[in-house]
């Protein structure tokens, strides 16, 4: 068995989690490669030190004063090099730092939290520390370099039993540190896992995996202990989101399961995400997610579905924009068009006065005060019945749905209802699918 395990911000906060990190390592020698975040926030008005980092380049870029947010970077980190009595010369090192900011591009400026607590933690753990600007290559496009990135992996793999590697950053093809997105050390532990063929990458966060509702709306949901990527996918999109979703793919390419566990609560059980799942699902779906803040546009023409490409020129006009798409649900005179609020607040207006004129339609209204919730289950479609329990749960609790749509795997089903009804709408679907079915 071989592990890649990565360490969120939260798991590497301070000097008392690292020793949680030390504990749950060495309690497993398949263990042997360790990836880290940026120190996160120790309380919930404390600072990540990644946006310490956009802060200091942001001040450096022009020119004020950042001996304020220096000191700060400076004591979190010595804070933790003292109370683990490591040896690591941190004081030289962030004096290096601090005075070649000015030679610095902003990716290597920011990328310097994964790469220090790396440096710690591969001394606390008695592991080699293996830079990642040596290892992971991205080509001119910025997509990952495999070949490359690969054969690099495989060399430091056979060099050393255990390393330390630092997330959210590798080199271009120019040799220049180029960063993932924020959240990226959950996609470099991926491609770790890839590369190498893992049996299994578990990815430790202050949350014990995903649970089948937002718990801030749903009292104590029920967790999430299997669901396939395709799964998280759709309830990633919608807003249920543990793990970068960009880290799915490297890792779904060779079935590598990835398994979300909490630093703070290591005997959870978390959740497994993997595509083929033999273990029975004790309910009809795996979750529920959603989102406020949508705006639908009704357009309606008599005989339009005889009008070749008429859909095709409305969504031109949107593309215009570079307006994206959520949702185009349709009937044989009609269709809307689902976008957010935030896409289109300042140009609304402007496209439907478009729409009228360049292709004269019926009627045009715009709707906003939407919200989206999805409905999702790899079981759905073996279940005959669920949309109709759905839709007759919501019948039943008053709640008038605006919009439907279904993928066509049958494994989401999306509502739009009024947001004032949206948490009410998230908590009847929980009920239906999962509080009564436990009764």
């Amino acid at each position: 068995m071989l592990k890649i395990t990565k360490f969120g911000g939260s798991s590497v906060a301070n000097a008392t989690q690292f020793k949680k990190v030390k504990n749950i390592v060495k309690s497993d020698p398949a263990r042997q490669y360790v990836v880290v975040s940026a120190p996160g926030r120790r309380t919930a008005s404390d600072n990540k030190i990644t946006d310490l980092l956009y802060l200091l380049d942001a001040h450096r870029h022009y020119h004020v004063d950042a001996s304020n947010v220096t000191k700060i970077i400076r004591e979190r980190f010595l804070s933790i090099k003292e109370e683990l009595g490591l040896q690591l010369n941190m004081e030289k090192e962030l004096d290096e730092f601090f005075a070649n900011l000015s030679k610095m591009t902003q990716a290597e400026i920011v990328s310097r939290g994964e790469y220090f607590c790396a440096k710690m933690m591969a001394e606390y753990l008695g592991y080699a520390f293996v830079d990642a600007a040596d290892v992971i290559r991205f080509k001119m496009d910025k997509s990952i370099d495999w070949e490359a990135t690969t054969a690099k992996v495989k060399a430091k793999c056979a060099k050393y039993d255990h390393f330390v590697f630092p997330g959210f950053y590798g080199t271009d093809a120019n040799g220049h540190i180029q960063t993932f997105p924020r959240g990226g050390g959950d996609i470099t532990g991926a491609v770790l896992a890839r590369c190498i063929d893992a049996d299994i990458y578990e990815n430790w966060t202050d949350v014990s995996g995903f649970l089948m509702a937002d718990p801030r709306i749903v009292k104590n949901p029920e967790p999430i202990t299997h669901i396939t990527y395709s799964e998280l996918r759709e309830l990633s999109y919608m807003g249920a989101s543990v793990l970068h979703e960009d880290a799915i793919f490297p890792a779904k390419e060779k079935n590598i399961p990835i398994h979300i566990l909490n630093t703070n609560r290591p005997q959870d059980k978390g959740t497994i995400i993997q595509e083929n799942i033999d273990q029975p699902s004790e309910y009809p779906i795996t979750g529920i997610a959603g989102k406020t803040g949508f705006t639908s546009i009704l357009v309606y023409k008599k005989h339009m579905s005889n009008e070749v490409g008429y859909i095709r020129k409305v969504l031109s006009i949107l593309e215009d924009y570079r307006i994206s798409i959520e949702h185009i649900p349709s009937s044989i005179d009609s269709f809307s068009i689902v976008v957010a609020d935030k896409d289109v607040e300042d140009i609304l207006y402007e496209m439907v006065a478009r729409i009228k004129t360049e292709l004269k339609p019926d009627r045009v209204r715009a709707k906003s005060g939407l919200a989206l919730i999805s409905t999702v289950g790899r079981n759905m479609s073996s279940k005959p019945g669920t949309s109709g329990r759905l839709f007759g749960a919501l019948g039943s609790n008053h709640i008038n749905i605006s919009m439907i749509a279904q993928g066509s795997d049958e494994m989401n089903i999306t509502v739009g209802v009024k947001e004032e009804d949206f948490k009410k709408t998230i908590q009847v679907i929980y009920d239906t699918f999962v509080t009564k079915e436990g009764e």
